[in-house]
């Protein structure tokens, strides 16, 4: 089988691009509804505390009102209590035990030192002891059951008759004992030490307890109880409108409710539920590949792009769907926040924003109390989002999730204080799966970085590890090539204040501006900002030997970029920060000595490509200004706007920025910059 070659390859994704989107959107549709629980959606949101606006709600058939928890969990203590702790009795156990003293007795008696005809009264009173606490019963306490009261009630089953006690009338091992010591007491004839040291060790019980067929019993008590009370007829009005959501209209609701829900689960077409969520989700992906196409034309034209967006959407729909099918305790402790961070970083705010936005759409179908979740998660969203505008420094994800738990603090307490209407009454264990939720979304961090290394994006987070000064590549810059270390810091901060001022990727054009000549480390003594002895290596060199040298910068630094894996968003400042410009230095050298030779101008010429992003052509204005700025001899106001002025009209005229989207107002104003920020580093004093 023939192989297609890379550019067949690449032409063939190409013309099947918008089938392959399509494709994409399919799959991710189709994940989406089987994840998603198959059941009616019931109509209305229930609130505890709020005003019924809705229409006056009559029942549509019979159903039975259910408890509250507070009120099964009331029944089932009742229940329980009305359960009594079985005990088998081992009948047999105090002839055992007779018999065992009567043993014991003949064997310690003949070194007891007692007299032979005392023998009898011993055994009598030991007899007469033992017969007795048995006939009555010796059990061991259950702390379980000690709760309220020492004694407690005790069922005694004796050859499967069941018999009721009190455990204050059955003895321990303990108060038999303490029993036999008192009753010994009192026969001063009798050596009671030697008498108690041979009863206790037949003293056991008797009663032993049925662990088993006690919690059986248990069992039966509480799965006999109703879960119900009372029933609503139909035609009944089960809640007027204008009426406030009390306990008992809720719980009438709640039980309307699972109600409805049973019979659509019964009586409804699944494959109707199943049309209506295709519905739903399909408007929701086709809304977002609408937005790429308006807005984000670049990330639609990307299909690696998309299937990132897509794969974020999903799985965050199909967490929630897991979530609900194996029953969450609560579904706030699923990381709502964790989708807008991502991909606010990776793309930009209001593609985070339409994403979350439409998320919670989708989920408010499946969640309990949908318009209350959908203002928690929107708000925390949207905070979320704002507070990473711009990215600069790693703890401002701690900052961010500070933000987050504070919002959704206030929006816990204003929804409790409208449904309870009371602060004492607010359960605050019910904001722990907030917190849980905000700690969750940190995990967004490690995410980026995954989605970066396998989607091939660079995100705000790598842009600010290569701009650390301490960064390989830099460092090795800053020993090798001082004078180019200290340029591209300057070209870096010229060309951020800009990008800043006239809106851009400020962190992206830093990053392009320390990075963009590397290439110099290879040969610095080469370019004049190295030379410090006064020598000039060019002065052996033939003009068209020098100027490719100098352009042979451009394709170094990208060859040493790529070896220290720089994203490809960074190599591209690297090869447009001169675009196709000549290395006019040299050119004009070589025309004003050599006038009557031949020479092809593209000898001189850097290879390109010009700047094609707005940040691409702030560097190469801010890299030309900052350098031309060093030849100065005397810096002063006028010299310096001459020489920021010549050197933009100069691009505009060698059309270096005809692709970097900069207006002619953009262009005033990197100007006013340029010239305020070199009179600053030159200290010029401005009249006044």
């Amino acid at each position: 089988m023939a192989k297609l070659s890379s550019s067949r390859q690449k032409a063939v994704l190409r013309k099947y691009s918008r089938n392959v989107k399509f494709l994409m959107m399919l799959v991710s549709i189709g994940v989406i509804v089987i994840t998603l629980p198959k059941q009616a959606k019931f109509s209305y949101d229930i609130e505890k505390g709020r005003i019924w606006n809705q229409k006056e709600l009559i029942s549509p058939y019979n159903f039975a009102i259910l408890k509250t928890p507070q009120e099964i969990q009331s029944d089932e203590k009742s229940a329980l209590s009305s359960v009594t702790p079985v005990y088998q009795l081992d009948d047999e156990m105090g002839d055992r035990e007779l018999e065992g003293f009567n043993a014991d007795l003949s064997v310690k008696w003949h070194t007891s030192g007692l007299k032979a005809r005392q023998k009898d009264e011993y055994q009598s009173a030991g007899d007469e002891l033992l017969k007795l606490i048995y006939d009555k019963g010796i059990y061991s306490p259950d702390p379980k059951y000690q709760q309220n009261s020492e004694n407690y009630p005790v069922t005694i089953l004796d050859k499967n008759i069941a018999g009721d006690k009190n455990t204050a009338d059955l003895f321990t091992k303990e108060s038999a004992l303490a029993y036999c010591d008192k009753i010994l007491g009192q026969k001063k004839y009798l050596d009671k030490a030697f008498l108690i040291d041979l009863l206790s060790n037949r003293i056991q019980p008797n009663l032993t307890f049925d662990n088993k067929l006690t919690s059986r019993l248990e069992k039966e008590a509480v799965n006999g109880l109703s879960t119900t009370r009372g029933m609503v007829q139909k035609g009944d009005v089960i809640i007027a409108k204008g009426s406030v959501v009390n306990d008992e209209a809720y719980q009438k609701l709640q039980s309307y409710k699972k109600a409805f829900e049973d019979n659509a689960r019964i009586d409804g077409d699944p494959r109707l539920v199943l049309l209506g969520q295709v519905l739903l989700v399909a408007i929701a992906i086709t809304l977002l590949m609408v937005f790429l196409y308006l807005f984000r034309k670049d990330i639609y034209e990307d299909n690696r792009l998309v299937s990132l967006i897509l794969l974020v959407v999903t799985a965050m729909l199909v967490t929630l769907s897991a979530a609900i099918k194996f029953e969450l305790p609560n579904l706030y402790y699923i990381p709502y926040c964790i989708v807008p961070i991502i991909i606010r970083i990776l793309f930009d705010t209001r593609l985070a924003l339409n994403i979350h936005l439409l998320v919670v759409l989708i989920a408010g179908f499946f969640v309990p109390n949908s318009f209350e979740f959908a203002y928690f998660e929107l708000t925390a969203g949207m905070v979320s989002i704002y507070s990473i505008k711009n990215l600069i420094r790693r703890e401002q994800f701690l900052i961010s999730a500070l933000i987050i738990t504070f919002t959704y603090f206030l929006a816990f307490i204003g929804i409790s204080l409208i449904r309870e209407g009371n602060l004492r009454s607010i359960d605050w264990m019910n904001f722990l799966p907030f917190v849980v939720s905000v700690l969750l979304t940190l995990l967004a961090y490690p995410l980026i970085y995954i989605f970066e290394k396998v989607f091939a994006i660079t995100s705000d987070i790598t842009l600010i590890e290569l701009t650390n000064t301490n960064a390989p590549l830099l460092r090795e810059m800053a020993f090798s090539a001082p004078g180019t270390f200290q340029h591209s810091l300057q070209v870096a901060n010229l060309a951020e204040n800009a990008i800043y001022t006239i809106g851009g990727n400020a962190l992206l054009v830093r990053a392009g501006a320390l990075y963009h000549d590397i290439g110099k480390m290879e040969n610095p003594l080469y370019f004049i900002e190295n030379q410090s002895s006064g020598f000039n290596p060019h002065d052996k060199l033939q003009y068209q030997e020098s100027a490719q040298i100098i352009i042979g910068h451009v394709r170094k630094g990208i060859e040493m970029a790529r070896r220290a894996n720089l994203p490809e968003i960074v190599i591209d400042f690297i090869r447009t920060h001169h675009g196709d410009t000549r290395v006019d230095y040299f050119y004009q050298s070589f025309l004003k000595n050599f006038p009557e030779k031949f020479i092809d101008e593209n000898t001189f010429r850097y290879p390109g490509p010009i700047p094609f992003s707005k940040e691409g052509g702030v560097l190469m204005l801010a890299d030309s200004v900052e350098a031309a700025s060093r030849s100065l001899k005397e810096p002063d106001e006028k010299s310096i706007s001459d020489l920021v002025d010549r050197i933009v009209k100069y691009k505009l005229d060698q059309n270096q920025l005809k692709d970097s989207n900069i207006t002619l107002k953009d262009i005033e104003t990197i100007k006013t910059i340029f010239k305020r920020m070199l009179m600053s580093i030159y200290h010029v004093r401005i009249d006044y």
